[in-house]
């Protein structure tokens, strides 16, 4: 209903100029609550612009500085996904219930990020229940997710993590910012992500948060946006759980590549020495592959098999391809005085 109103009346303005002046209406309302800190929600044409999705993942907090790291967030209309170490949890939870607060999604990454292919299977159990009840008891959320430290994982932790409810969840580009990438790598490195992959960063580190608005503009300029992470499927979907309209459903034989680039390649640990170490990597998905594994300096690569390898220029970044000898290859590193870093798999292409 209107309310009639008594007295001489105004000249109704054209329709175009009322609907101009509705708009700055609106436009100087949702600049007013930018302004408070209050979040506007997207309309639906900006939902539409939406084609694909990605997850933007940040591991081994909440630290000292996540709360700068979700003002960042939140200033690019970012949700991410956030693999939280336990202890961490346990020893700053207001930081974990922010993360909630400012609409994040929270998951699992191990109590203490200790290598945990090394333990049984009493102690994984052990490890990812104590993880789940210190985020739980923080921020009211049940994680639905598992990241392993180092991406080391084997059957019998993935195991424990379903036994749990827990989706294990790798991811298909690496940023690097671990390794000391610069703003403009880690900005390169998004740049390949592809609708449903995730991308590996880091909370507490300077540069991700700088890379974050460029990250996002070229997201934005390819019609990628910030996704959850499927707890059935481990790919990046709308937030609300829902795949993008344009998202076919996968076909072909079981080998088929997955959606968005290919294989999965799985690393283990299975022997480690005072000055040495093996590392064995189980490829799903393909029968011809191209994995590309990255070492941390000074370790060095001494030895390889079940596969042809090539170097790059620096030495550290080793491209294995498949010989025909199965889908495991391994390979041995000396640790040269760095006796924590672990190869990092930095993509699986089929092919």
């Amino acid at each position: 209903m209107f309310a009639s109103i008594s007295g001489p009346r105004r000249p109704s303005p054209p329709r175009a100029a009322r609907h101009a002046r509705r708009l700055a209406v609106l436009a100087t309302a949702a600049a007013a609550l930018a302004a408070t800190g209050l979040a506007v929600a997207a309309t639906p044409s900006s939902a539409a612009a939406c084609n694909g999705y990605v997850g933007l993942t940040f591991d081994d907090g909440p630290t000292g500085s996540t709360n700068t790291l979700l003002s960042v967030l939140r200033a690019n209309n970012v949700r991410a996904t956030m693999f939280n170490v336990g202890q961490n949890v346990q020893g700053n939870p207001s930081a974990a219930r922010a993360q909630v607060d400012a609409g994040m999604w929270v998951a699992n990454h191990s109590w203490n990020h200790a290598h945990m292919t090394s333990m049984n299977q009493s102690q994984m159990q052990s490890d990812l229940s104590q993880t789940n009840s210190a985020i739980q008891s923080a921020t009211g959320v049940r994680p639905q997710l598992f990241r392993p430290p180092y991406g080391e994982t084997n059957s019998t932790l993935q195991s424990v993590a379903a036994s749990l409810g827990l989706r294990q969840v790798i991811w298909d580009v690496d940023s690097q910012d671990w390794n000391g990438a610069s703003v403009s790598q880690i900005v390169s490195n998004a740049g390949r992500l592809q609708d449903g992959q995730v991308i590996l960063m880091h909370d507490g580190i300077q540069n991700t948060r700088d890379a974050i608005p460029q990250i996002m503009a070229n997201l934005n300029s390819r019609g990628l946006c910030p996704g959850m992470i499927s707890p059935s499927t481990g790919r990046a979907v709308a937030p609300d759980g829902t795949p993008p309209p344009t998202t076919a459903p996968p076909t072909g034989s079981p080998t088929t590549p997955p959606p968005g680039g290919g294989c999965t390649a799985t690393a283990t640990f299975p022997n480690v020495w005072g000055d040495r170490y093996n590392t064995s990597v189980t490829v799903q998905g393909a029968s011809n592959w191209t994995v590309v594994v990255a070492v941390t300096a000074p370790q060095r690569v001494s030895t390889t098999w079940n596969g042809t390898a090539s170097w790059d220029s620096t030495g550290y970044v080793m491209t294995m391809r498949s010989n025909g000898s199965g889908n495991t290859f391994g390979f041995t590193t000396m640790m040269n005085g760095n006796s924590s870093a672990r190869p990092q798999i930095r993509s699986c292409t089929a092919g």
